[in-house]
This record gives C-alpha cells, sequence and structure tokens, in this order.
C-alpha cells in the first residue's frame, strides 16, 4: 500500500507596491490570493494544504522586510506553524537579493520552502534556487536602474531651475500656475526674509538676529498641507536662521547637492547683500576660539543650548589648552557654577556630536528602509525620498555639525540618548512637504555607552563604526619602521639621531611590532577593548607567547 504522503501546511503571502485599486472588492491581492490557491488545491496529491490566514501587505514596497503581513508570517514559520509559502511571483516576496539571502537562512533554519505559482521552481530543489537567484538579480537590477532615472531626472530637473518640491523657503508660494515647476515672491514674507538678511548684515552674530525676530515677532513660514494640517509660525532657532540664510534660492538659484543652477523664480535680495552676509557667515566659521569669546563658550559647539542631562541641567560648551591644542568639551552646568557634583557630566565635544549625527542617520536610514519616515506611506515616491535621505545621512556622517540645525534638543542619560529633531528643519532638509513626516520621526532614542579609555570618555551610540586609538596607531607604526631598519643592520644608535627619541624610548615601543596578528588588527580597526591604552600594554614587558598577549589584554571588542 502506497504510504499517504506527508502534509504540507501552505500559506499564501501577496503583496502590491501602490494602493491604487485597493478599495475595489476584488482587487490585486485577491486575483494573487486566488491564483494561489488554484495552485495548491492542484498539488493536494502531494500532501498540499492550505492554511485559511491571508498575509496580504497591500501599498508597500519590495525593497524591505519590514513589512505588518510579511513579518507576522515569519514569526508563524519559526513557530513551526507552516512549511510552505505560495506566491503568485517572487518579486512579490522581495526584490532585494541582501534581503533574499536573510529570507532564505530564516526559512532553511524552520525548515519551510517557498513556491511561485507563474514560475516554474520551488526552493526546495537546488536548481529552484539557482533560478531564483538568477530572476533576483534581474528584480533587483531593475530597482536599482529605477533609482538612478530618478536621481537623474531630479538633477537634470534642477539644472534647468526648475522648482522640485519639498518644503517652500520662506519668502516664496508655489506659482499660481500648476503647470509651471517654479516659485512665486510672497511679498509680505520676501520683506521678512530682507530683514534677516540686513540684521545679519548689521548685528554679524546668529544669536543676536535670532533674538531680534523674536523681539520684532518674526517667525517660521506658516504652511499647510493637503489634509488642512497647518504648522510654523513659531520663533526661529539658530540653525533656522544660519539655514535661510545660507539658501542660495533668495538669489534666484537651485541647488542640487553642491551645485548651483539658475532658477526659473525671481530673486529676493540683491547680490551684495547676499555677498555680504555670507562672508560674514564664513568669517564665523572661522573665527579663531579665545580671547575674542566669553570664557567658558565655544562658538565651534554646535549643539550650544540644545543639551540637558537626565536631571534637566543644561550642558554648558567649554574647552582646554594642551600643549596648545584645543580640547572641546559639554559640562553640566551644574559643575561650571556650583563646584564638584559626581552626577555631572564631561563629555568631549567632537565624539559627542559625531554619536549624535550618527545616531540621527541611523533613525532616518531604519524609518525609510521600513518606510515608517512618512506619516502617510508614498510608494510611489519612496526611491525619491530614499535617495533624499541617503544624501542627509552621507553628509550628516562626514560632516557632524550639519545635525545641530536639525536637532531642538538631546537629552543625555547613562544609558540613552533622546533625541527631539526641529520638525520643519528636518522636513526642509529632506524636501517634503509640511506635516509629511510622520510622529516616530520627530523624537527618539538611541543607546549609549561610555568607556574609558585613559583620561579619555569614548562615546558608542548605536551602531557606531569603531574609531582607532590614534596613539596605538601611532606608535604601531613607528615600531614597525624601527624593527625594519634593525633588521635592515641599522644600528639603534642610527635610529635615534634619525627620530629624536631616546633609546629606551625605541627599545619599549618596538615591542609592540611583535604583538599577535589579532592585536594588532584590533588596533587597525579599532576594535580593541577601550581599556587597552599604550600606557597599559608598556607598563609591563611583553610576552612573546601570542597566546598569552591575549590572554593579558583581552579579546577584540565587538
Amino acid at each position: 500500500m502506497k504510504p499517504k504522503p506527508r502534509t504540507i501546511r501552505c500559506a499564501i503571502y501577496t503583496r502590491k507596491s501602490s494602493e491604487d485599486g485597493l478599495e475595489q472588492e476584488f482587487n490585486s491581492l485577491d486575483a494573487q490570493a486566488e491564483a494561489c490557491a488554484a495552485y495548491v488545491a492542484s498539488q493536494k496529491h502531494e500532501g498540499w494544504k492550505l492554511l485559511p490566514a491571508r498575509y496580504d501587505d497591500g501599498g508597500l514596497s519590495g525593497g524591505t522586510l519590514e513589512r505588518p503581513a510579511l513579518q507576522r508570517l515569519l514569526g508563524h514559520i519559526e513557530a513551526g506553524r507552516v512549511d510552505m509559502i505560495v506566491v503568485y511571483k517572487i518579486d512579490r516576496l522581495t526584490r532585494s537579493l541582501t534581503d533574499f539571502a536573510k529570507l532564505v537562512e530564516r526559512l532553511e533554519a524552520a525548515d519551510c520552502s517557498f513556491v511561485s505559482v507563474t514560475q516554474a521552481f520551488n526552493t526546495s530543489s537546488s536548481m529552484g534556487r539557482l533560478t531564483l537567484n538568477v530572476l533576483l538579480s534581474f528584480a533587483q537590477f531593475e530597482r536599482e536602474v529605477t533609482a538612478e532615472r530618478i536621481r537623474d531626472k531630479i538633477a537634470a530637473s534642477k539644472k534647468k531651475g526648475f522648482w522640485m518640491g519639498g518644503n517652500l523657503p520662506l519668502g516664496y508660494d508655489r506659482h499660481p500656475d500648476p503647470e509651471k515647476r517654479s516659485l512665486a515672491i510672497n511679498p509680505v514674507e520676501a520683506e521678512v526674509v530682507k530683514t534677516l538678511f540686513r540684521l545679519y548684515d548689521e548685528l554679524g552674530s546668529l544669536g543676536a538676529v535670532t533674538r531680534e525676530a523674536e523681539r520684532l515677532g518674526i517667525g517660521s513660514k506658516r504652511r499647510t498641507n493637503l489634509s488642512g494640517r497647518a504648522s510654523g509660525g513659531g520663533r526661529l532657532s539658530n540653525g533656522q536662521v544660519h539655514h535661510l540664510l545660507r539658501n542660495p534660492v533668495y538669489t534666484g538659484q537651485i541647488r542640487h547637492k553642491d551645485k548651483l543652477w539658475p532658477g526659473l523664480h525671481d530673486p529676493i535680495l540683491e547680490q551684495e547683500l547676499w555677498d555680504r552676509v555670507q562672508a560674514g557667515l564664513d568669517a564665523a566659521s572661522r573665527r579663531p576660539r579665545g580671547r575674542t569669546i566669553p570664557s567658558g563658550a565655544s562658538p565651534a559647539a554646535a549643539l550650544v543650548g540644545k543639551l540637558r542631562d537626565e536631571t534637566g541641567d543644561r550642558l554648558t560648551p567649554t574647552h582646554t589648552v594642551k600643549r596648545g591644542r584645543r580640547h572641546r568639551y559639554y559640562v553640566s552646568n551644574r559643575l561650571i557654577s556650583g563646584g564638584t557634583d559626581p552626577s555631572g557630566w564631561r563629555l568631549p565635544a567632537a565624539s559627542f556630536e559625531r554619536a549624535v549625527a550618527g545616531s540621527l542617520a541611523e533613525h532616518l536610514t531604519a524609518l525609510v528602509k521600513s518606510h515608517r519616515l512618512l506619516e502617510t506611506p508614498d510608494a510611489a515616491a519612496a526611491l525619491s525620498l530614499e535617495a533624499r535621505v541617503d544624501t542627509l545621512t552621507d553628509n550628516l556622517r562626514r560632516t557632524p555639525a550639519t545635525a545641530a540645525p536639525l536637532i531642538a534638543e538631546v537629552r543625555v542619560t547613562r544609558t540613552s540618548l533622546h533625541v527631539t529633531c526641529d520638525e520643519d528643519a528636518l522636513t526642509d532638509g529632506l524636501g517634503l512637504a509640511t506635516g509629511a513626516l510622520s510622529s516616530g520621526a520627530v523624537a527618539f532614542a538611541s543607546p549609549l555607552t561610555l568607556r574609558r579609555r585613559g583620561v579619555e570618555t569614548r562615546i558608542v551610540s548605536g551602531t557606531l563604526a569603531p574609531a582607532s586609538d590614534p596613539v596605538l596607531l601611532r606608535n604601531l607604526a613607528a615600531a614597525h619602521s624601527w624593527t625594519r631598519d634593525l633588521h635592515a643592520g641599522t644600528p639603534i644608535s642610527g635610529i635615534t639621531r634619525k627620530s629624536g627619541h631616546s633609546e629606551s624610548f625605541i627599545r619599549t615601543r618596538a615591542q609592540l611590532a611583535f604583538l599577535s596578528p589579532s592585536l594588532q588588527a584590533a588596533i587597525l580597526s579599532g576594535t580593541l577593548p577601550p581599556d587597552v591604552t599604550l600606557k597599559r600594554i608598556l607598563a609591563k614587558p611583553i610576552p612573546l607567547d601570542w597566546a598569552e598577549q591575549e590572554h593579558l589584554y583581552g579579546p577584540p571588542a565587538t
């Protein structure tokens, strides 16, 4: 008697990128589900059984795995409730080779396969997996080409002077003719813009301009989105004033990344006033820190006025000078005004600013990948938005100070950063319409870890890349150079003359060249435990046994 085939529990997954037609009684998701159900019925002799649950993702892109129905399905698979995923086409499941690799790994771990009813293969065979990889390569290629076309179209349109949408700058409205992709001057707001530029021309200080603008009752641009939600009109921050004073749109130009093109709109400012203000801003950014600024302050502190600790105390920028080098810090105000306090903060400014900018970049990247950046996700504009987010986050990681105008407040605790963004500035920076950002985009928390490396506090937030210890790196490179000279026959007296160091200095540090390969790799990559400093390594003779070295100095940090 022929054995009865084992039961294969089948789940149907459907997806549609846009929301068009989903309101219909019988839509694309229903059509996919019907075709999949018929295929499962045709395999009844193989023991296939259709599960009653539906897994439908409508209006969501296949460029990410962060889809509600898909995540629910994966949870059921890992719980052992599903043996086979049935899809209409493979790109309904994913369009990304990277995501596909992750998906296959999870499915194989749960002993689950999937099949496409319109493509004659399934992943239960090696040939099916090979065919799937080929198809996914083309699907990803198509997605990347589409993204490139959108970026090229935006660049070409801006080169012709077109306004490509986003938050309207103060002083301009959309052109009354919807066929013209340009801006029209708002006479009342244009006078406000001129006033702000004249104030900076006279006062030469962003803070003074901001205070005077508040006294005059000047606020940010009032905006109303398509749903009727109003925003803006609040007091201007230093970051908003700086962004406005640097915006070339007021001279009749359109900016695309680092290039400027003549725009189709009329300028608001005279070129002479614009040039004077830009020269003043450039001079302020290069202003030497020292006698020209109040004691305890630092104009290089990008996050000044925006930091508070867990007690609500403001963190004040300060600095010290050691061996001619300026070291910046953010210090709890109570340490400056009230003496010692063990709960007070003293954070190295540069690394803290990198941590904040990196956390913001990670936050925006995660949101756009999972389609949670906008209040109402727009599948048609998803690739364009992702390209704009990539540009912004690259800039944040490259130049951390550019995060300052986007941030309203950062609250620091011992384990986390709590960041509140300036909604108007972030919306404008991403070229979005007013009110387009989701509530989860404006405020977020990021893990924070403080580690000691000698006298330095190392700040690790989110998943920032590890940073190498420059002192260890410099001495390791010198050690290899000295040992090469010794092997070549150069006497140590010749090395001391050439390097300017004493013989004992060279003998102790040359030992670094004999560290194990894994320890040297950890020094180069910055993954050595933070407490392993040059001082600690040289405190005792370095053992020759590599295993003993790694036991003594600890495994590389992860």
